[in-house]
C-alpha cells in the first residue's frame, strides 16, 4: 500500500488523484463533504479555477478502501472527474549533485538543502508530482515515471 498506515488495525489507503470540476460543480463545496460524509482524510496540493470557471485540483485523499471508493464514486455522482496522478518524481541519488538548482523551483519543499552538509533533500510525502524539478535539474537526477491507476475497483 503506498502512503498507506494502519490506524485502530484498519489499513488506510491513500492515493494521489486528480480532480476535474466541470463549470456547475466549481462553486458547490464538494469535496468537504468527503470528510463528513465518508470518514476520509484529504490534503488539497494544488487548485485551480480556469478561466471559463472549470476547477482542477491535485490531492492526495485517504481512508479505509471502502471509504476511499465511496468517495471517488460520490464525486463522480457529482460531475467531478477523478484520476489517478499519472506520474510519479523520483531522484537518482548517483546523478545528483547535490548543486541545489531544483529546491529553488520546488514549490512544496519537498526538495530542500541539507545544512549543514549542503546536500540536496527529498521528502516524496510532500511533492505534488509538478514536474518543474525535472526540467530545471542540470544532470537530469530528478525523474518522472508512469504509474498505473491509483483508483481502485
Amino acid at each position: 500500500m503506498a502512503l498507506a498506515e494502519i490506524i485502530r488495525g484498519v489499513p488506510m489507503y491513500s492515493r494521489m488523484l486528480v480532480l476535474q470540476f466541470e463549470k456547475t460543480a466549481v462553486e458547490k463545496p464538494i469535496v468537504c463533504f468527503l470528510a463528513s460524509d465518508f470518514n476520509l482524510t484529504f490534503n488539497i496540493l494544488k487548485a485551480t479555477i480556469l478561466p471559463r470557471k472549470e476547477g482542477v485540483m491535485v490531492m492526495e485523499l485517504s481512508g479505509t478502501r471502502r471509504d476511499f471508493n465511496r468517495g471517488v464514486q460520490y464525486l463522480q455522482d457529482h460531475g467531478v472527474q477523478v484520476q489517478p496522478v499519472g506520474q510519479e518524481i523520483n531522484r537518482n541519488r548517483t546523478k545528483c549533485t547535490h548543486c541545489g538548482a531544483c529546491t529553488a523551483v520546488c514549490p512544496t519543499g519537498a526538495l530542500f538543502v541539507n545544512r549543514p552538509e549542503m546536500t540536496v533533500g527529498f521528502n516524496k510525502k510532500k511533492c505534488s508530482m509538478c514536474g518543474l524539478c525535472v526540467s530545471t535539474c542540470p544532470p537530469r537526477a530528478m525523474e518522472i515515471h508512469t504509474v498505473g491507476s491509483a483508483i481502485p475497483r
